[in-house]
């Protein structure tokens, strides 16, 4: 599948009222990433899928939620696939194999929460 490209950004977005939808942009035929925040006791990050991009199988450690701002994606969790569309959220739980397809292009932000 594809390779992640991280997105930066100068703008500092600490105390400020912003859409997520805009903090990252499409790439053709990638997908792209911007941490929101990196911390030991968690993530956010913001995704962007160009259509037909996605991640192959892998695991984590911890649960995580999937939110998808905009578009269609299909995420399969233990062989298992769901449709998920923009507004829907799906929990992918620790330990379990799971990827990431664009059915359409699609926006996400994902939480992981680490266990302490």
């Amino acid at each position: 599948m594809s390779q992640i490209k991280k997105q930066s950004g100068d703008e500092n977005i600490i105390a400020k009222k912003l859409w997520l939808i805009d903090l990252v942009n499409y790439q053709d035929s990638s997908v792209v990433s911007r941490t929101l925040i990196d911390k030991k006791a968690g993530t956010i990050t913001l995704f962007s899928f160009d259509e037909g991009q996605g991640l192959s199988e892998h695991t984590a450690p911890f649960d995580a939620l999937v939110h998808l701002l905009e578009g269609e994606a299909e995420i399969t969790i233990s062989g298992k696939p769901l449709r998920v569309r923009g507004g829907e959220m799906v929990i992918l739980p620790a330990n379990q194999p799971h990827a990431l397809r664009a059915v359409k292009k699609f926006k996400m932000m994902l939480i992981m929460i680490r266990e302490s």
